[in-house]
């Protein structure tokens, strides 16, 4: 199996463990603010989604002791549109209880992100306050991804589906809100900036695009904002720093 498929049958395992274990039900019914990350990308000066992760199956361990608790709210404070929470636990070092520790501190819109195959997922991100979820293309067939969009916009979860291949274009429906380009293909973990340049622009005007992946200077940032991008989804460039906050505030001096 390639990288994404041993992530899926690993993720199957995990959603059938939570349903068995009632783990949607320990999480309890508290209210979360709703919040818009289509809507802040649109009026932002930066458009960069701030990601937190532990480490990455190309990497390796990137910043084992990173602490939910102080990086996305020090993400906030340095610039950051919205944040990108990684909660898988055996690829990316993640959690669940990363969005929990985040939630409290930023004002900010958080992606949940991870490898959503079930609706279940979505109830799981609802729960602990994720403002959005991520659907990837590569690893749902058009018609599980078109009713787990219609199911997370049920639930007012802002849906962003991530492409990598013009084939997946055909994966977006009336139900997402922003479309992704993930520079880095996930069956190999390769990474080229020019997929989002060659796909951006067969991506239908009306859906608001972002770039992922391999961003690391803010030049690329400002070509990508000329082929009609209006977010940068960005984490190794900041993860891997010491402090990741001000690298992020470096970033945005140098891309203003």
């Amino acid at each position: 199996m390639n990288i994404l498929e041993t992530i899926i049958a690993k993720k199957k395992l995990e959603v059938t463990t939570g349903k068995e274990n009632s783990y949607l039900e320990s999480l309890g019914s508290i209210m979360h603010p709703t919040l818009s990350l289509k809507a802040a990308l649109e009026q932002s000066t930066t458009g960069i989604i701030a990601e937190f992760k532990r480490k990455s199956p190309s990497k390796g361990w990137i910043y084992p002791d990173a602490e939910a608790t102080v990086i996305p709210a020090a993400y906030e404070k340095t610039g950051a549109t919205g944040l990108s929470i990684l909660t898988d636990e055996s690829f990316f070092g993640g959690s669940i209880k990363d969005v929990q520790a985040a939630r409290p501190s930023v004002t900010i819109p958080i992606l949940r992100k991870d490898f959503i195959i079930d609706p279940y997922q979505l109830h799981v991100a609802k729960a602990i306050g994720a403002n959005a979820i991520l659907l990837i293309a590569a690893a749902l067939n058009k018609t599980t991804c078109a009713n787990l969009a219609k199911e997370a916009k049920a639930l007012n979860l802002e849906v962003l589906l991530e492409i990598h291949e013009e084939s997946e274009l055909e994966h977006i429906t009336s139900d997402i809100d922003i479309v992704g380009i993930n520079n880095r293909n996930l069956k190999s973990f390769v990474t080229d900036i020019e997929t989002s340049f060659q796909l951006g622009e067969k991506i239908p005007s009306d859906y608001l695009k972002i770039s992922e992946s391999g961003i690391s200077d803010p030049h690329t940032i400002k070509g990508l904002r000329s082929a009609g991008f209006k977010g940068f989804l960005i984490g190794e460039t900041f993860m891997k720093e010491d402090d990741p906050a001000q690298a992020l505030a470096k970033f945005v001096k140098a891309l203003n």
